[in-house]
């Protein structure tokens, strides 16, 4: 089947307000990344959840911006199609205007990254300027609300946002500011399914949603949990669609048990030698014993 022409910020508002649901997933390294746009996939995310599932860190706090530069630079040489959206990571846009605006650029100058995204914007911190710096200066930015990894120690965890009436009126406030602010679409991060499609309803640029039910504009999952590649956090909303790690082992497990039998490599596996070749090396060789 032919894949649609490559994405652009119109047409994601095109399918916005046509009905027609956004895909998007992360990605992190140049086999995948040309996977998932061969898949016909309209975003790759270049997540800082790098950190945690590539990374081997315990949040995603301790992601530097050279580390995601390194990882854009490696799906933006696999993705020709879907847009490629780059994460900005912990404490790279809560600084001053010109540095936020620096860091954003470095995404699309040197890792050719199509937009960034920003965390955040619905309690004190400064995201929300951070966005109109960002959007300012021409740079497409995806905000993010809900849970907001960068700062989940803050709010007690990794858990539900938007719980009760007035926690779901500040995320709506917030969602509008930062459409007001300049985003191109918002990420929506555990929260409940009845806020995220009133917010949805009421914006005019598209939602993602992740743990924020159906009602959003599209959906992203991050990859290693729809391959089912697990680690070692499970979140109630990430569907498997594969069971991959399991085949990983059972592959591993069985290479492992060729190579101790002596049947791997085989002669079909391994390269012979010209036996004229191979006879007048032995000879030489076997003079010097």
């Amino acid at each position: 089947m032919a894949l649609p022409e490559k994405v652009t910020l119109p047409s994601l508002l095109e399918k916005k307000n046509s009905g027609r649901k956004i895909t998007m997933l992360t990605a992190y390294d140049y086999a995948i990344a040309s996977l998932v746009d061969q898949a016909g996939i309209d975003l790759v995310l270049v997540g800082d959840s790098v950190g945690m599932v590539a990374l081997g860190y315990s949040s995603t706090v301790s992601v530097t911006m050279d580390e995601m530069l390194h990882h854009c630079k490696a799906v933006r040489r696999a993705v020709s199609r879907a847009l490629v959206v780059g994460d900005m990571p912990f404490m790279s846009f809560n600084c001053s205007r010109e540095q936020t605006i620096r860091n954003a650029g470095r995404f699309l100058q040197e890792a050719g990254c199509d937009a960034v995204k920003v965390e955040g914007g619905q309690g004190s911190d400064d995201s929300e300027a951070a966005v109109r710096a960002i959007a300012g200066a021409g740079i497409p930015v995806l905000g993010h609300l809900g849970l907001t990894p960068q700062t989940a120690a803050r709010v007690g965890g990794f858990k539900l946002q938007a719980k009760d009436a007035q926690a779901a009126d500040q995320l709506l406030s917030a969602a509008l500011r930062l459409e007001k602010a300049g985003c191109f679409g918002l990420v929506l991060e555990c929260v409940p399914a009845p806020v995220a499609a009133e917010v949805t309803r009421r914006l005019k640029i598209p939602t993602i949603g992740i743990g924020a039910g159906s009602g959003c504009d599209g959906q992203v999952l991050v990859i290693n949990d729809l391959l089912g590649l697990k680690g070692d956090f499970h979140p109630r909303f990430a569907r498997p669609f594969a069971q991959l790690d399991r085949t990983i082992i059972k592959a591993v497990q069985q290479f492992r048990a060729e190579v101790e039998k002596g049947t791997f490599p085989s002669d079909r596996e391994s390269y012979a030698m010209d036996p004229k070749q191979l006879a007048l090396w032995k000879k030489k060789w076997s003079k010097k014993k």
